[in-house]
Formats: C-alpha cells, structure tokens, sequence
C-alpha cells in the first residue's frame, strides 16, 4: 500500500495540499501562533473551530477572513461525513481548538481517525500546549510525564481514576478548573499521597502564576485563596520510589540477620519510606535466594 504523502515538503503556503492540518493556536498570547499556521489559516477552505467565537479574535488579529465552522462534541457525529466528503473532494481543512494543540483534552480523535482510515492526508501544524509549556517551567522530573487531562468532576469518579494512576512513576500532568481546584488538590493528596506539586495559572497569559508546595499545602492556599483562570498542575514522582532496589536489598540484607521476612519489610518501609508490598517482596526473594 502507498504510504501517505507528507506535507513537508511543501514550502509553498499559499497552495497546501488537499487534506487535513491539525493546527495548534495560542493558549493566551496571540503572539504564539507561528508563521506557518497563519498562512495555513489563510489559505485553507475551512477552519473548523471548537467554538467559532473564539477562534474569530485569533482570526481577526492575523487578518485571517478563512470560512469557519463549528466541529464540537455536540455536532461531530453529524458534522464528519460532510467534512469528510470535502476532504475527499480535495478540500483543505485546518481543525483548531479554543486554545493550544487540538485533541489535548479538546475534541477532534474520531475525524482525524475517519480521516486516515480514507488514506486523506493529517498533517499537523504544531504549536502552544498547555500541558507541555507547563512542564517546560515546573522544575518537576520531565524524562517521563503522563498526561492525564481534567479529573472527573463527580468525587466518586475522580478517586477512582486517581487511585487507578497512583502508581505511575512519572510526573502527573493534568488540567483543571479553577472552581474545582482546592477539592481536586485535596483528592490527589488523599490518593497520590502528598507530594510535591506545582499549580501553573492562566499561562503566557498577564497574570501568569506558578506555585510549588506539596498538595496539602497547595489545597490550604487555594481554599483561602480561590484561583481564577486556566489552570494546570503538575504532580512530582512518589519520591517513595525513588529507593533503587539496591538500596533497599542492602537494608534488607542487615535486617533479615536479625529478623522475619514481614518484620524485616516493615522496618524498610518506615525507614526508607518504600511500598510495604515492594519490601516485602523483595526481602523474600532474598530469604528464599539465602
């Protein structure tokens, strides 16, 4: 099968080849748009907004008079056989959201699948997202992140996914209104444990704020002090984890001189802060291998 022509190549912005461009926008600083997004704006036949009001201030500040239309959670299923009709008739079509890279927690998966599944070009013109500018500023580990959008706004549903990713050794990225920021703060603290954390507020935007603490520290702040704007929070690695296993096996060695299997396990786990299970595992693979 023929693989999919890119758009590379194409320096000639005035002519994009038919197909779809997944383009970023800004996500608060009209300045952060690129060059190469505006001409593709300009030249496509359709951009298709998340909210068409929105993306009318972006388009209005880059002269950019492109027809819009809406493509939203509401009317996609409706919406995508038509926009695939023109994709195949040779359209050009740029998909935007409100604000960043879309599909980050933004609709858009189910066209850009259908679109692929019709070998029609996705091309993206990349960009501003929140989650990876925030990551940029935190200080937080970034060899490895996970991304897990805005929690659930029911409590039930929200403890459930944070308990479901509490073992994740990784930063935890996510995305969160400011009404909602203090209980999920206290919810993270309860299910993550409470570590260390960074909450980034309304970013590239004026009042731009960065606050480190730990979650229960954080939670306290944003009771007393309620948050306004887009708001990410960044949530460091269990630094529990962070015991190589060489470490705790040198421990475990010296107690089980002295001590049990399970004895031995939970003098690690309060002396090096480690899982109860992971010392106890490891200490009887050790008694066994003796």
């Amino acid at each position: 099968m023929k693989p999919l022509a890119g758009a590379a190549d194409n320096q000639n912005m005035e002519t994009p080849e038919p197909g779809l461009y997944v383009t970023a926008t800004p996500i608060g600083n009209l300045g952060d748009i690129t060059y190469r997004a505006v001409e593709l704006l300009k030249a496509a036949d359709l951009i298709l907004c998340e909210d068409t009001r929105q993306t009318a201030k972006l388009c209005a500040a880059y002269d950019i008079k492109t027809r819009r239309a809406p493509y939203h959670e509401h009317n996609a299923e409706k919406a995508r056989p038509e926009i695939i009709n023109k994709l195949k008739g040779g359209a050009v079509i740029c998909l935007v959201s409100d604000a960043g890279t879309p599909l980050i927690s933004d609709p858009g998966y189910k066209l850009v699948r259908a679109a692929r599944d019709e070998r029609i070009l996705v091309s993206a013109a990349p960009g501003p997202s929140a989650a990876i500018a925030a990551l940029s500023i935190a200080g937080a580990p970034s060899d490895k992140f996970f991304f897990a959008g805005f929690p659930p706004a029911k409590a039930a549903a929200r403890d459930k996914t944070l308990s479901a990713i509490a073992d994740i050794d990784a930063t935890l990225i996510f995305y969160e209104t400011a009404a909602r920021l203090p209980s999920s703060l206290a919810a993270m603290a309860q299910h993550l444990g409470d570590r260390r954390a960074v909450v980034i507020r309304e970013l590239t935007k004026l009042h731009e704020e960065t606050c480190e603490q730990s979650l229960s520290e954080l939670t306290a702040h944003y009771e007393a002090h309620p948050a306004k704007g887009e708001i990410v929070i960044l949530v460091f690695p269990d630094a529990k984890k962070t015991v190589s296993d060489e470490t705790l096996d040198a421990f475990l060695k010296e107690a089980l001189k002295e001590k049990r299997v399970k004895d031995a396990a939970a003098n690690a786990a309060e002396e090096l802060g480690v899982p109860r299970n992971r010392a106890y595992a490891r200490a009887l693979k050790l008694k066994d291998g003796a």
